[in-house]
């Protein structure tokens, strides 16, 4: 069978994943620079038979998705930063009733409207704690298109595994830019289907009481079972709870059933680590330069190594810490003022070791921006 190869922009490349992952239902609200990715589902996703609605603003984009999730539809939405901040309300709704759903940032400069058509990657903390309350979340990214792909299709499988909203943080770079990737074929990567409930009609069924692996069936909403959902916390039913113990298992569980499998939740990549004197740890379009600095730096026969990560949340603290265990210095790259940086601190046992190669401007970062630090950690000035 030929290989269905294309040529497009990383939008284009999400939005074609997505209907891969078996995506039914899409609701959005364009806006730069996402909104290549409303435009492709616009089109395609009616032509297989799913619904798609443009929304009047990014709040009723995210509570649509909720609604068709529970349902049973496999959903998305995209959005940029300000899009995003609109929608932190309902993504504390989806996580405390255990929605599964797919929703995308890409980034852009800011705050407020900030720089619309430039890139950024400043999200990264309003994804791990943009919604209010104790909570964990599982945020995704990549840095190339046939990764997009691969993880766009993980961020559904996910969504579904775990009955949670799974943020894709994109960037203005990788999204925008057109590069070849291939499509892989039907069944070549592995799709998770909702777990639905086997609890017959007429049965007393109980929406929140997991079972034993911590998973919860589902029972499609307006089908055989009446259940009650909200934002409150609530019992095994569904029902409004402030019993102690109920608040406390149930928040345990929100948590626990994600930063417990931050091990199992990891994804990354990694290049020339095992004798790497300085290593570079990077995500998105800035791993992209990271990556020729390696490769570049390799043929004159300098020890350097790269740590891509494409799980940012749950931060995978133990894998960063082995990874970055045995070089002398650590240099981030990322396109924000240090928010990973200070998760990887957090994570390795000298965080005196970890520097910053960073850029704020709207500019990508590029490979001499990153030589730059090198140079000045090696003692050998700008």
């Amino acid at each position: 069978m030929s290989e269905n190869i294309k040529f497009v922009q990383g939008n284009e490349a999400c939005a074609e994943a997505a209907l891969y992952a078996g995506l039914d239902f899409y609701a959005g609200y364009p806006i730069t620079p996402s909104s290549e990715i409303t435009e492709t589902l616009a089109y395609r996703l009616p032509q297989i038979g799913g619904k798609f609605i443009q929304m009047e603003d990014e709040i009723a984009s995210l509570c649509a998705i909720i609604g068709a999730s529970l349902t049973g539809c496999k959903v998305m939405t995209a959005t940029s930063g300000p899009g995003f901040s609109l929608m932190q309300e309902s993504l504390g709704y989806a996580i405390m009733a255990e929605i599964p759903c797919v929703i995308v940032n890409v980034q852009r400069g800011g705050p407020s409207t900030g720089l619309p058509t430039h890139g950024s990657q400043g999200d990264v903390n309003q994804a791990r704690w943009g919604t209010h309350g104790d909570h964990a979340i599982i945020a995704l990214t990549a840095s190339n298109h046939q990764d997009i792909f691969a993880i766009t299709v993980e961020a559904f499988n996910l969504a579904e595994t775990y009955r949670t909203p799974v943020i894709l943080l994109l960037d203005e770079a990788v999204a925008h830019m057109r590069e070849r990737f291939v499509v892989p074929q039907p069944g070549e990567i592995a799709l998770v289907e909702r777990l639905k409930t086997t609890v017959r009609q007429d049965v007393d069924y109980h929406p929140y009481l997991p079972r034993e692996d911590g998973r919860l069936p589902m029972s499609d909403f307006g089908g055989v079972h009446r259940f009650n959902v909200t934002g409150l916390f609530h019992d095994m039913w569904g029902f409004p709870s402030s019993e102690p113990g109920v608040v406390h298992d149930l928040l345990r569980h929100l948590v626990d059933k994600l930063e417990n499998r931050a091990h199992q939740l990891a994804r990354y990549k990694e290049y020339f680590i095992e004798d790497a004197e300085q290593l570079l740890l990077s995500y998105g379009s800035a791993a992209r330069s990271a990556h020729h600095i390696v490769e570049n730096r390799r043929l004159r026969g300098e020890r350097l190594g790269l740590l891509e990560l494409q799980t940012l949340w749950p931060f995978p603290k133990e894998i960063v810490r082995e990874k970055c265990a045995h070089a002398k210095s650590v240099v981030v790259v990322e396109q924000n003022m240090g928010q990973i940086m200070q998760a990887v601190k957090l994570a390795v046992d000298q965080p005196d070791k970890v520097f910053l190669a960073n850029r704020i401007d709207g500019g990508f970062i590029a490979p001499s921006d990153i030589m730059n630090i090198l140079r000045v950690i090696q003692g050998k000035g700008v």
